[in-house]
């Protein structure tokens, strides 16, 4: 596995090896000694075609992440909130395949979201602290403020991420 840093502190593109032939493949998933990070929960998620999630984060007790493609595409996308960064505010984004065996760690402090682009996307994330849906905040997808161009106008989106805060609202709510 190889790690490239993206222009963001601590955000990381990891390049994993795949070995294919004609029975299938095999694919490396995690490296302990590349991620300093300790993971302790880890989730997959199911999207259909046009689907975005996000962009998500924990107020409280931020999630380290460490997100990679089991089955088909999405466009990942990581907003730095954490307000001492030089980033501050800015996104990064990556395509993430099944094929591509890449893997994107995002550290504490930045919201997460995806593009589903394929028929069936299955997409597997570990995370470094469990689950506190009472911390949970959503920032819109689209917000003007953050000109993440996610190529497409209509995607299908949750209820939870119809009514999710602008990016001044965020950073304006109380931890």
């Amino acid at each position: 596995m190889k790690i490239y840093k993206t222009g963001f502190d601590e955000l990381y593109v990891l390049q994993g090896e795949r070995f294919s032939d004609s029975r299938g493949f095999l694919r490396e998933i995690f490296k302990k000694n590349l991620v300093k990070e300790k993971m302790v929960f880890s989730v997959v998620s199911s999207s259909k075609r046009n689907v975005i999630r996000g962009l998500h984060i924990q107020k409280k007790n931020s999630q380290a992440k460490f997100v990679t493609v089991i089955k088909g595409e999405i466009l990942d996308v990581a907003v730095d909130l954490r307000k001492n960064s030089k980033t501050f505010g800015k996104h990064f984004k990556i395509i993430l395949n099944d094929r591509n065996s890449k893997f994107l760690f995002i550290p504490k402090g930045f919201a997460h979201g995806f593009l589903a682009k394929k028929k069936e996307n299955l997409v597997l994330y570990s995370c470094s602290k469990y689950r506190e849906p009472h911390q949970e905040r959503s920032i819109l997808w689209n917000d003007p403020k953050l000109s993440i161009n996610w190529g497409i106008k209509k995607p299908i989106i949750s209820k939870k991420d119809k009514t999710a805060s602008s990016f001044d609202k965020f950073l304006k709510e109380k931890k």
